[in-house]
């Protein structure tokens, strides 16, 4: 993919981000709206996005890859909780908290998976499908432990339990088992799951504009851990992964996946958990917004180092 091509494509999704901006300025996307709209993302078409990725033809090398790219991916993750950790040590307290969730979970739904599809469709999503797979795991294991400071076994077994009704985790192994197996899957059937799944990238833009209307910017302009958290997420950590793996691994579209994915801002999980468990709930928004806005720089400028 060129790179004016990339542009053209990140610049589209700032177009719908503003869509969404005015839509929730106008008040015609409200909280509750807002909120409706995630759930369908989150619980349909981005499932769907995956699952449909998944029913394609793929040769042995596209197979081999995708055992790559689960390597890759918990090796990336594992660079990036050391590296964040260490980087974090001048912040204290519940910011220090939000930093390091923000620092390890990326947004791979809203943004990532839109921008695997525009540079290598559906392979592209089925590499990154395999990325949040890791997303999902720890986000409601190691993710929790952070907000909460510490997790009973029950609460474990309750959240195990949510890693496996996930509908994205589900929609992987289905794939997985079609893909493996060349189960034929009947031509209206795929159409339909394909429409479904091609509202994700629009759907996201959207709910993206409509956080980042809210939010206001001005109470935490002179906090340098702002400025510090922001740098570390979008520029640091995804240089240090770039540069480690271009070093040890040979270039590919597995790498170049997980390098993107790691590129990508903070999750919205990051502000949602922090609000969940009374955690410098502003402060999360904040760094979520600011990294999901700056990113349309950082990223660009990622994919031309790497594409």
């Amino acid at each position: 993919m060129e790179l004016p091509v990339i542009v053209e494509s990140v610049i589209s999704l700032f177009i719908i981000i503003l869509v969404g901006a005015y839509a929730s300025k106008r008040k015609i996307i409200t909280f509750q709206i807002n909120k409706g709209l995630t759930d369908i993302l989150i619980q349909i078409a981005l499932p769907f996005m995956i699952l449909s990725s998944f029913i394609l033809t793929y040769d042995d090398s596209i197979k081999s890859n995708v055992a790559k790219t689960f390597y890759y991916s918990m090796a990336a993750y594992m660079v990036t909780i050391v590296v964040s950790y260490l980087l974090l040590l001048p912040v204290k307290g519940d910011r220090k908290t939000v930093l390091h969730f923000s620092n390890v979970f990326m947004n791979t739904g809203y943004v990532g998976f839109p921008v695997l599809n525009s540079i290598y469709g559906a392979e592209g999503v089925v590499y990154g499908s395999i990325f949040n797979m890791f997303f999902v795991i720890l986000v409601w294991t190691y993710g929790v432990i952070l907000y909460k400071g510490r997790i009973e076994k029950k609460e474990l077994a309750d959240e195990l339990k949510k890693i496996l009704l996930n509908p994205s985790i589900f929609a992987v192994c289905a794939g997985l088992i079609i893909m493996t197996s060349d189960i034929p899957i009947p031509a209206f059937i795929l159409s339909g799951l394909r429409s479904i799944g091609n509202m994700t990238g629009p759907l996201s833009m959207i709910i993206i504009g409509a956080i980042l209307s809210n939010v206001k910017l001005k109470k935490y302009l002179k906090d340098w851990t702002i400025y510090y958290g922001v740098a570390t997420k979008l520029i640091i950590i995804p240089l240090i992964v770039y540069i480690i793996f271009s070093l040890l691994v040979e270039k590919s579209k597995p790498m170049n996946t997980v390098i993107i994915m790691s590129a990508m801002p903070a999750s919205a999980m990051t502000s949602i958990l922090a609000e969940a468990f009374d955690r410098e709930k502003d402060y999360a928004a904040v760094i979520v917004s600011l990294t999901t806005l700056l990113s349309l720089i950082t990223v660009t400028v990622m994919l031309k180092m790497i594409l």
